[in-house]
């Protein structure tokens, strides 16, 4: 937490407060962990080290808030031990994390003074500096690679970082808008999904929920300030739901809490979208949650005990009993989630679970790791290793640039999964989205190279077919089999990618010997010779990845070697390039555009100062003036494009190519239009659309581009694409279509639903 001198509008603590404050700090750390420090004293000695040594690194550092920079490892050291659950030594570490990146302090410092684990740890923890920004991927992109491949290894490099990036989420408000926008996007982007998946649920929740104040600042506030106004209502329901259940739940004997919790702003927001549902038609703004202090052989006898109780005293929604006691999730989370409906004929969510499964699912895989210990928990054990075993196997010497590996890892490691059968009846757990093929390679590599088709519930489909929750899929296999380029095109998971990459680069390998010896042939006949230096000439000269690049594609005659060759002389045994015309190259002019703009500059969107810039509308997002945007200098000839902040491909962009994104704001010209789409949902009266269309054309003399209409049972649903000025002209356009009385909603739509409509623009 900051110091109450904050909430005065600033830092302002003079020297001697500021030494109070940081031993302040230090105390409450060494108290955190009493428990841990009460058995190991060498630890405390440790720590002190720690400390005070980072102190020293740091003195002369401040933080963006002007704080004493030693402030933030303490921090983040206070959040890895009372939020996530760690120990000494990772109190080590997160006190150590940003040493050798901010000083001249080096690892083999580290491993001198605290030894060989805590500085593995500590290298996971500090960034790379030597990697340069192409197209292809970014000093952004390896770090997270970097940070990521730590699982196989040291979970606690992950687990730190997360606390490291929820400390500065939460001092974000000190960081300029820029720089606050590039880690908002790198957290909803990456940390939080890995949060999720690593069972850290109030982490996970905290980062979308400061991610989204940054992102979407008005709807946080919006929805913000509605949850506070109707929060005295929700308790009042709460109380009368809790009130009869709790009398039922007291004769079975079972010693419980039981309490309800708002759902978080960015849960809330995601099903307003996926909806398309207003706050106040969102039914569950919270979740009712009966903790059980049940031992652990009688743990899921007691919960299901509870949720008869309560589907007795309420009917539930048949559809909505989610049975994570019988399979749990990868991340070890399990519980009983049912939706009942509660007085006033609104639909209640209920989660049951006991006191450990409670504190897995607060603090996920460092909770696993303090239950580890107990043998009867070997099950969610096994979960645990073999979720980190597949992660080992599967990045296990990958070589994709960071920014493929991060979607790679995305997709197979942190999205929701689905439940699947094998033959015999085994119950398997593959990412959402992943085909037959992913799964005969999820099964075994030589299974998936040999794969020819499956049988999903007993009828036969493709290798691209797509697998449902609760399929039984039986893989078909064949000898001759081999594993073709296209299948690339639909395989998900980072397994299926690597080994069909790997299959078709020793297939590769074999043809590319043909085109050696081909090339052998040629050099020899102009007095040349086949030696490094030649071939190295020929790859940078035709811009190929490799040499097996340029042999191959002799070998299948992709590429006229004869033709480029009579383009070079020889001299002596070696080749000659022909003059250079001094163009650049692909990634050169990314570079080079991006050297336009100064530090901190900021580029004014239909602003007649400027000259000789290039740029253009994003046409995913199709932004407006008035909406926050941001450049972001594409590799087709250094082209500005202009992203809306919330684009659907902003954290990406924002997380992945940060050092090409440049400050943009809009300037003050109304000559211009721009293309937006609106959805309009209401009641199918007679006249509805020409009401629409009296409003925006007539009343507001705006031109409409297309209009798709929909009805069905007296229910209309309309796609408009209109010209708009800027976004307050059309949020008020907006406010006087929902004048109309059968109109329920208008949402400004975005590019994907755009699409649905297929206009020419």
């Amino acid at each position: 937490m900051l110091p109450k001198s904050y909430m005065d509008g600033g830092y302002n603590l003079n020297e001697e407060d500021e030494k109070k404050l940081i031993i302040s700090e230090y105390r409450s750390l060494l108290k955190s962990l009493n428990k841990s420090l009460s058995s190991n004293p060498k630890g405390r000695e440790s720590i002190r080290q720690a400390f005070e040594l980072s102190s020293e690194l740091h003195k002369n550092m401040r933080r963006q808030s002007r704080e004493p920079y030693i402030l933030h490892p303490l921090a983040v050291a206070q959040i890895a031990v009372k939020e996530i659950g760690l120990g000494v030594r990772s109190t080590i570490c997160a006190l150590l994390h940003d040493t050798v990146e901010d000083t001249d302090f080096t690892i083999e410092d580290v491993k001198k003074n605290f030894g060989d684990e805590i500085a593995t740890i500590v290298d996971g923890l500090t960034k790379i500096n030597a990697v340069t920004n192409t197209r292809d991927t970014s000093q952004q992109a390896e770090n997270f690679k970097k940070i990521l491949l730590t699982l196989t290894t040291d979970a606690r490099v992950i687990l730190i970082k997360l606390a490291d990036r929820l400390h500065n989420m939460r001092t974000l408000e000190f960081m300029k808008p820029e720089k606050r926008l590039k880690i908002a996007s790198e957290t909803i982007w990456v940390y939080a999904p890995l949060a999720h998946r690593l069972g850290l649920h109030a982490i996970k929740t905290e980062l979308e929920d400061l991610s989204m104040k940054y992102l979407e600042p008005q709807v946080y506030k919006d929805i913000a300030q509605k949850l506070s106004e109707t929060k005295k209502e929700r308790t009042r329901y709460i109380n009368e739901f809790i009130k009869p259940l709790k009398e039922k739940i007291d004769q079975i004997g079972v010693e419980y809490e039981i309490y309800g919790r708002p759902k978080s702003i960015y849960s809330i927001w995601n099903k307003i979208k996926k909806k398309g549902v207003t706050f106040e038609e969102v039914y569950d703004l919270f979740a009712i949650r009966v903790i059980l202090k049940s031992s652990l052989p009688k743990e899921k006898e007691d919960c299901w005990k509870v949720y008869s109780v309560i589907t007795d005293s309420y009917n539930p929604s048949p559809d909505r009993l989610r049975d994570w006691l019988s399979n749990p999730k990868n991340n070890g989370y399990e519980a009983l989630h049912t939706t009942v409906m509660g007085p006033k004929g609104r639909w209640v969510e209920i989660q049951i679970r006991s006191q450990r499964m409670d504190d897995i699912a607060e603090k996920g895989v460092a909770a696993h790791f303090k239950y580890k210990e107990d043998k009867e928990d070997k099950k969610n054990t096994d979960r645990f290793e073999e979720w980190f075993n597949q992660i080992r196997e599967n990045m296990a010497g990958n070589s994709e640039n960071g920014i493929v590996f991060i979607e790679d890892f995305k997709t197979s490691f942190l999205s929701d999964e689905i439940y699947v059968y094998t033959p015999k009846g085994d119950l398997r757990m593959i990412p959402t989205g992943s085909t037959a093929l992913d799964f005969a390679f999820f099964i075994h590599s030589d299974v998936g190279a040999k794969c020819i088709g499956a049988k999903v519930n007993h009828k036969l489909v493709s290798l691209s077919h797509k697998l449902k929750n609760g399929d039984q899929v039986e893989i078909i296999t064949s000898s001759k089999q081999k594993p073709t380029e296209d299948w690339l095109n639909f395989v998900v998971t980072t397994k299926a990618k690597t080994k069909i990459k790997d299959s078709l680069r020793e297939e590769k390998k074999n043809i590319a010997e043909d085109g050696k010896y081909i090339l052998a042939k040629k050099l020899e006949h102009l007095g040349a010779t086949l030696n490094q230096q030649n071939i190295d000439v020929l790859v940078e000269y035709l811009n190929l990845p490799s040499s097996l690049d340029l042999f191959y594609k002799i070998a299948t005659e992709s590429l006229d070697i004869a033709t480029e060759l009579k383009k070079m002389t020889v001299s002596g045994s070696y080749l000659v390039l022909p003059k250079n015309d001094n163009t650049p190259n692909h990634d050169d002019v990314t570079e080079l555009s991006t050297a336009k703009y100064k530090k901190d500059s900021e580029l004014v969107i239909f602003d007649n100062s400027i000259k000789d810039i290039e740029y253009k509308l994003a046409p995913c997002c199709n932004p407006i003036p008035g909406d926050e945007v941001f450049g972001f200098v594409s590799s087709n000839k250094g082209c500005l494009v202009i992203h809306r902040v919330n684009c659907p491909n902003s954290p990406q962009l924002l997380s992945n190519y940060g050092h090409r994104v440049v400050r943009a704001r809009w300037g003050g010209s109304k000559e211009v239009s721009f293309l937006i789409g609106l959805k309009i949902d209401g009641s199918d009266d007679v006249g509805v659309v020409n009401k629409i269309t009296s409003v925006i054309s007539g009343d507001f003399k705006m031109n409409i581009a297309a209009i798709s209409i929909d009805t069905r049972a007296g229910v209309f649903e309309g796609f408009f694409k209109v010209y708009v000025h800027n976004k307050e002209e059309l949020e008020t356009m907006i406010n006087r279509i929902y004048k109309i009385s059968s109109i329920e909603r208008v949402t400004r739509v975005d590019a994907d639903e755009n699409n649905k409509l297929d206009f020419k623009n």
